[in-house]
């Protein structure tokens, strides 16, 4: 049996003993990893970038200690200072192995990257968006007329479109003014029409009249992948659709095994939570590239998910769903906005989450 350290690949789940010293991208190609690289390790393409993962592994029976790697080095400091780098990535070409490690590729440093598609199935329904555009004239403010802005802008909205009890978040009341001004008391105002529990609320705000239009999401977070459905909230249209493998994939494939990752790691569902809100934001952002639109337009967003997935994704501990009687935090629905989650669309985005069965 080899002495030397563990290499194990994610999401390809390969794996080997190699050396000391050995150059990550040098076991992956051993390995026939599916590991970018056209810099000949030089450190200057940057297309090796790999996620090492620290912690206990009881799926590949491994246990990954501080120092599993070499030590940053010259080389990676320089792409740093020019180019960047995510927090917690190494490039593979200067990294080495020091002791057993869990090596994750993501989609990008893939030279056969996966296409994830989950088609959107087109149906007749009748539009009824939670977040409407209103166009309004907003009385000017005069010497007589002491009310603020937002008041008048919430009485034009009550007076031209029956909307009552408007709020606003501090976002618009600190960019409204000048916005008045500029269209001449004219705006176009995008408000979340609300809920029993919930007033009506202004989530953003145009000078004069905006003939754009305003995005939701329909997302469904699976555990091996994440889809993602763009929808024109005016005429219905889904304008884009992709997938993104779920990164979290590299603490586990399957859900038990993720919720045993959190079970033994300190730490470990803070890890994984991070790790699907930042593929979830570059899902966002590739749908939106590939719709050619703004992320701030992209209002609302709905989600599906597992009991194990809702949890990881909403930074709960799913220490609870690994044993008996499997006690979730809350079974029903939920409604966030956007920055709750640290989501890269619209900061006050209305988020639904649907209620897990």
């Amino acid at each position: 049996m080899s002495t030397d350290p563990l290499v194990v690949f994610t999401p390809s789940g390969k794996r080997g003993n190699f050396p000391v010293g050995t150059p990550i991208l040098t076991a992956a190609r051993k390995l026939g990893v599916d590991l970018d690289s056209v810099c000949g390790g030089r450190g200057i393409c940057s297309k090796c970038q790999i996620t090492p993962s620290y912690g206990e592994f009881s799926k590949h029976g491994v246990t990954v200690q501080d120092g599993a790697l070499s030590e940053w080095n010259s080389v990676e400091q320089r792409y740093q200072d020019k180019r960047g780098l995510i927090e917690g990535r190494r490039l593979g070409c200067q990294a080495t192995v020091q002791g057993d490690i869990v090596i994750d590729v993501p989609p990008e440093s893939q030279v056969h990257k996966q296409v994830v598609r989950k088609r959107a199935e087109a149906r007749d329904i009748v539009m009824n968006p939670s977040t409407k555009l209103y166009y309004v004239e907003v009385q000017e403010p005069d010497m007589h007329d002491p009310t603020g802005d937002l008041e008048r802008l919430r009485i034009a909205l009550n007076e031209q479109w029956q909307l009552e009890n408007v709020h606003a978040d501090l976002h618009i009341l600190q960019k409204m003014q000048p916005i008045l001004r500029k269209g001449g008391w004219k705006v176009t105002c995008a408000v979340h029409l609300g809920d029993d529990e919930n007033a009506p609320r202004i989530m953003h705000i145009w000078p004069g009249y905006y003939e754009g239009t305003v995005y939701g999401l329909a997302v469904d977070l699976g555990s091996t992948t994440i889809a993602a459905h763009l929808c024109d909230l005016q005429t219905g249209d889904v304008v884009a659709s992709s997938g993104v493998m779920n990164p979290q994939i590299r603490f586990g494939e399957d859900l038990m095994s993720r919720v045993s990752y959190s079970m033994m790691n300190a730490g470990g569902a803070a890890e994984m939570t991070a790790a699907v809100r930042e593929g979830m934001n570059a899902l966002f952002t590739q749908v939106s590239t590939e719709a050619e639109i703004d992320k701030v337009l992209i209002v609302d967003a709905v989600f599906v998910c597992n009991p194990v997935m809702h949890h990881l994704f909403l930074g709960i501990d799913p220490f609870e769903l690994g044993q008996a009687p499997f006690a979730l935090t809350t079974s029903d629905s939920l409604r966030l906005r956007a920055d709750d989650l640290d989501l890269n669309i619209h900061p006050s985005a209305r988020i639904y989450i649907l209620p897990c069965i």
